[in-house]
């Protein structure tokens, strides 16, 4: 989610290389072995330049222990499916962080240690994380139901 935000905010261009793809299009060499065609106009060169930059910033964000797993994945949307796949949890793992987000919104509990300004940030950082796993929380409370 973070590398979305990011790569929407600071350039478009190569968060829709990552999405769409544009890898640079395999073909027969002469000797029998494939290779990538070389790009021969300004639009073919500005496509190659934007898929290696994708890929490198996705490569950027992985962690190193995680680096070799993904280094040999040739484009930019093969690599962010395989990060997403590896990072994003499945619909079992998704669904408990669902129910454990739930149980904590309805424990939540200010701390006597804990300044109001630190309660506030917790609780945002809560609703937040069940708005992002599609439970929205209502401000506004009536007769103390959501």
């Amino acid at each position: 989610m973070r590398m979305e935000q990011y790569l929407t905010h600071t350039d478009y261009a190569l968060w829709e290389v990552i999405v769409n793809g544009d890898a640079p299009a395999i073909a027969s060499a002469s000797a029998g072995t494939e290779g990538p065609i070389p790009p021969k106009t300004a639009e073919q060169k500005l496509a190659r330049k934007n898929e290696l930059k994708a890929k490198s910033t996705l490569l950027l964000a992985i962690p190193d222990e995680h680096l070799l797993k993904f280094h040999g994945i040739k484009d930019a949307k093969t690599l962010w499916e395989a990060i997403k796949a590896r990072f994003g949890g499945n619909k079992e793992s998704k669904k408990m962080q669902k129910t454990i987000l739930k149980q904590q919104y309805e424990n939540f509990a200010a701390s006597r240690s804990e300044g109001l300004d630190k309660t506030y940030d917790r609780f945002q950082k809560l609703i937040s994380q069940l708005e992002i796993h599609g439970k929205v929380i209502s401000h506004y409370l009536y007769n103390g139901r959501t």
